[in-house]
């Protein structure tokens, strides 16, 4: 299973390393590090998660409160990263993506 990165994703992914790098030096590299650890659960197994708005799945960022948010497309064997976002931001940030 291939996992694809939107470009709104990967925008969403270096603000929030940014965002933590200003915050502790070296903390930015950590969250990086978490995010992968996640996108590698997804690859090993999409289904784990539960489906939610559009058939999208989270998965949470172990130690920070971060949810990476998917689609995945059997017909292509392709897992689409739609959004890396802070837990408590806004849904709808994130839910036009899924359609598009």
């Amino acid at each position: 299973m291939v996992l694809r990165l939107r470009p709104e994703a990967r925008l969403d992914l270096e603000a929030a390393a940014r965002w933590y790098e200003a915050q502790e030096p070296g903390l930015g590299r950590r969250f990086l590090e978490k995010v992968r650890q996640a996108f590698r659960r997804i690859q090993s197994n999409p289904e784990s998660y539960g489906s939610g708005y559009r058939n999208t799945r989270r998965a949470l960022i172990r130690r920070f409160p971060y949810g990476v948010i998917d689609l995945l497309v059997p017909e292509r064997d392709t897992i689409v990263v739609l959004a890396v976002l802070h837990c408590g931001r806004d849904p709808k940030l994130w839910r036009q993506r899924s359609s598009s």
